[in-house]
């Protein structure tokens, strides 16, 4: 039985992590304290949690001021609302002077469910990918998402971490190692390799198992950070494997896997396949029906490798 876990619980304890082992962290949130569960460190720490409410735009800037009186600010709320209402302050304010401020993006992807269209961040990852100094974090389950909101603090500059709403299976360990800017093997292979961040991990984890009973040796990678994306493994998959497939909870243009793309093309320029939205806004739903609506299943994995195999 596969154990399922929140990434937003990953952030939320990883923020508690974050406030003990450093003071001056504070963490600033929209009117959204249980929805992404800052609660946790508002609970803890009182005295460094400051509730914005429905201001979005006014907590970026807030969160900006602060990172220059020496705090370190994590603002968060739902991650459309964080990039498509907040691009200005990110743009100008945060990235263009450098900021030490940390994003915390709730509700990333599809399967956020009932909440529709307005709710699910599907873009994000393109738009912030374009930013100077923006880095990029994509975790695949709660321990990763915990991890990687910890080691945030260590980053210098304006950081995003993206985590979803329901629970998803766990796919790391309380004892994965998690390096910044470093991809992760997690099946080797030299049919094809598979490309995942995110909850997408899973998914390819589960085609890779199922192309190993027709024959089919499929490489699993996992890419946490979007940016700066690990050149060398991709590269070193593209080498080695031929073919690459990548798959996201995100739009297909712009995101994940055009950021793999301008590293193939650059290096070894082999033939691609993406799993992903393709061009669609989202729509209400249960999150396991809009996976497969939006054809985000290790099936659809599977037949990107086999169609990826045939232009090999």
């Amino acid at each position: 039985m596969v154990e399922m876990k929140k990434t937003r619980v990953g952030f939320g304890h990883g923020l508690v992590d974050a406030g003990e082992k450093y003071p001056n962290v504070v963490v600033l949130v929209g009117d959204l304290r249980d929805s992404t569960n800052v609660n946790f460190f508002a609970e803890k720490f009182p005295e460094r949690f400051i509730e914005v409410g429905i201001a979005e735009q006014n907590m970026a800037n807030v969160a900006a001021g602060l990172s220059l009186t020496g705090k370190i600010p994590f603002f968060t709320t739902y991650g459309a609302f964080a990039t498509c209402r907040c691009l200005d302050m990110l743009r100008v304010t945060i990235c263009y002077s450098n900021l030490n401020v940390k994003i915390g993006g709730a509700h990333g992807g599809i399967s956020v469910g009932p909440d529709g269209a307005t709710h699910q961040a599907l873009e994000e990852i393109s738009i912030l990918r374009s930013l100077p100094n923006m880095k990029v974090i994509v975790p695949c389950d709660y321990y990763e998402t915990r991890k990687a909101t910890l080691a945030a603090i260590d980053i210098d500059g304006p950081v995003y971490i993206r985590f979803g709403r329901e629970n998803v299976p766990v796919v790391t360990s309380e004892d994965s190692v998690f390096k910044f800017g470093e991809g992760v093997l997690y099946r080797d292979g030299g049919d094809a390799a598979i490309l995942a961040c995110g909850v997408m991990l899973y998914e390819a984890l589960e085609a890779a198992g199922e192309l190993e009973k027709e024959g089919i040796d499929a490489r699993v990678i996992n890419i946490h950070t979007v940016k700066p994306i690990d050149e060398n493994i991709i590269t070193k998959a593209a080498v080695e494997c031929g073919a690459i497939v990548t798959a996201e909870e995100h739009q297909i243009l712009g995101g994940f896997g055009s950021a793999v793309a301008e590293v193939v093309v650059r290096n070894k320029a082999v033939p691609m396949e993406f799993v992903g939205i393709k061009d669609s806004f989202g729509r209400s739903g249960k999150p396991d029906e809009l996976m497969a609506a939006y054809h985000l299943k290790a099936p659809d994995i599977i037949t990107a490798v086999k169609k990826v195999l045939q232009r090999k």
